[in-house]
């Protein structure tokens, strides 16, 4: 005799384990595997996030990093200092810290929103608000020492035939430029807004057969020096750095 197969469906509900109100009603047990997975995508996109935006690195900071090193480099030199350059509140503010060292700036954009003591720098004539693709207001060789950062990224190649040239007329020692490297830039709303257009970011190649173009020279004592001290203190460049000789 062949035996009937029991019905397991019988056997739950006879037992009081399976329940037809309850089956409609459960929910479905979401798999922890999910959420863990959602906090490392999101990981992920967050460390993807800081990395892609190293080239909002100002070289402003950069420019203040490196003061020790530039005193080491140009000596008497940095006694009389301009600054050019977004930010250059915080770089005057810097150096004027520094013994023996007196030092001016020049904001190439609107301030509109800067702090009480950038305006008071302003205000004091030690900053000046100026457009850097005309004459700066300043007699040949008025400062020791030049340094410009980022401003220069943001000029087209027409209007930096002026401006470098400028820059390097006020300067009776020297002119330091502080420039982005290629491929770290990101064009913000914000920085269209202040800038114009986004930063070019060009590379050393670049930038040196510009300076030749304007019978701009190298300084290959002050570059020495300069590595030396970096080198001692264990600095590793978030910006090109060009040291260049003034006019004679």
């Amino acid at each position: 005799m062949s035996r009937r197969q029991a019905n397991p469906m019988r056997r739950f509900v006879d037992s009081g384990s399976f329940s037809l109100a309850g089956a409609l009603h459960s929910k479905p047990r979401s798999s922890p595997i999910l959420p863990i997975g959602l906090v490392l995508v999101g990981a992920i996109l967050l460390i993807g996030y800081v990395y892609s935006g190293s080239g909002d690195y100002s070289c402003s900071v950069e420019v203040q990093r490196v003061i020790p090193f530039l005193k080491k480099a140009y000596g008497d030199s940095m006694h009389k200092v301009l600054h050019v350059g977004p930010d250059t509140c915080s770089v005057v503010n810097k150096l004027l810290k520094e013994e023996e060292t007196e030092a001016w700036g020049v904001e190439p954009y609107d301030i509109e929103d800067a702090e009480a003591t950038c305006k008071s720098l302003v205000h004091k004539g030690i900053v000046r608000v100026a457009d850097i693709k005309f004459p700066l207001p300043y007699r040949p060789k008025s400062f020791s020492l030049v340094i410009v950062s980022d401003a220069l990224d943001y000029l087209s190649p027409r209007y930096l035939n002026k401006t470098l040239p400028e820059l390097t007329r006020v300067a009776s020692d020297g002119l330091v430029v502080f420039t982005g490297y290629p491929g770290n830039q990101r064009a913000k709303v914000a920085e269209l807004s202040k800038f114009g257009r986004p930063a070019k970011m060009r590379g050393s190649s670049w930038w040196v057969r510009f300076f030749l173009q304007n019978s701009l020279e190298e300084n290959e004592g002050a570059i020495k020096k300069f590595e030396q001290a970096a080198s001692k203190g264990s600095y590793h460049p978030a910006c090109q750095v060009f040291h260049l000789k003034p006019y004679q």
